[in-house]
């Protein structure tokens, strides 16, 4: 373990030599599946896995991503000993679009995911090969992870939340948007189209960008995406900004009934999702006796919404606070 982590805190500098070489080859050991979900979506996901681990990480990717994009993080966890998993939600990356516009981020209802998340897990981490199984979910994959753990309270050991959308940033008063989110309930051009502001998947300039201070992951990251245009996903439609609001909503009034072991790594720069909505989140688990690890949120200062693709320092610390407490469910297995 300590000379993995040793690794991260200086990968950036040989970046290129790493993806180029030990990761690439890595990469190609990859296990990719699929199963139809529900209205008969095609949704896919990857595994790697070695016949000695009985760990699990089950890699629950925010919006827009895909498991193409998570090499490095694949690499990292599989090397701590634990078999991966990473989906691909459906109206994106690999998995079936919902909507005659490919670009659209679209989706029904949000338990969509949720029912998809569950289905992976019956088909891979149902039985008793594993020990252990955990989850580490971003963004909006945390807001997934953490309405299946309502639905199975025991169905993890324990769950790292990294930076999850209880609430998204937004660019008006959040009444305001909900009225006009309202309004566009009823007129499917307007809840079927592009939200406010948004629109077709274009590269914007690392300079301007808000995920990450890790120049080097950032333009891999679009590299894959500008090779694929099959996994570009452009902006979210309006209806999938109501799910949102309307999720993180439910989310913050079940917290208090939300017993599983948690994790929470908040972006200090984040400009994406509601920093406030994971502090009363954690707040009201507080209070009602089933708190969050450390107490409160764990602030990943200086860093933007991709914690897991940020520079080397945050990152490191990122992943290390994930596996030592993962680890502190069963110290001595490695």
């Amino acid at each position: 373990m300590k000379k993995q982590q040793s690794q991260w805190t200086h990968r950036e500098k040989s970046f290129s030599a790493f993806v180029t070489g030990p990761l690439l080859s890595f990469w190609r050991q990859r296990q990719e599946r699929q199963f139809v979900g529900k209205e008969g979506v095609v949704i896919r996901y990857m595994r790697m896995t070695a016949a000695a681990h009985k760990k699990a990480i089950l890699v629950v990717p925010g919006r827009s991503e895909s498991y193409i994009k998570y090499p490095e993080v694949v690499w990292d966890l599989f090397n701590c000993g634990y078999d991966v998993f990473v989906i691909d939600h459906r109206g994106q990356g690999l998995s079936g679009r919902l909507l005659d516009d490919s670009q659209l981020g679209h989706v029904a209802q949000f338990s969509d995911y949720v029912d998809d998340l569950e289905t992976l897990c019956e088909l891979e981490l149902s039985g008793s090969r594993y020990h252990q199984t955990f989850v580490l979910a971003h963004s909006m994959g945390g807001a997934i992870a953490t309405l299946l753990s309502q639905r199975h309270p025991s169905l993890f050991t324990a769950t790292a939340l990294v930076a999850p959308m209880f609430g998204i940033v937004l660019p008006m008063p959040e009444w305001v948007v909900e009225r006009i989110l309202n309004w566009t309930a009823t007129r499917p051009h307007l809840r079927e189209g592009f939200a406010f502001g948004t629109g077709r998947w274009h590269a914007t300039p690392f300079g301007i960008n808000n995920l990450t201070h890790s120049r080097v992951r950032y333009q891999r990251n679009l590299r894959f995406y500008a090779d694929q245009p099959e996994l570009q996903l452009g902006g979210p439609t309006t209806h999938w900004v109501r799910e949102a609001i309307f999720t993180g909503r439910y989310i913050e009034s079940i917290a208090p009934e939300l017993h599983h072991p948690v994790l929470l790594l908040q972006a200090s720069e984040d400009q994406v999702v509601d920093n406030q909505a994971q502090d009363r989140f954690s707040l009201a688990r507080n209070l009602a006796g089933f708190p969050c690890y450390g107490d409160h949120p764990q602030v990943m200062e200086g860093a933007r919404h991709e914690i897991l693709f940020e520079k080397d320092e945050i990152r490191a610390e990122a992943l290390q606070k994930i596996t030592e407490y993962f680890l502190t469910f069963n110290p001595n297995t490695v």
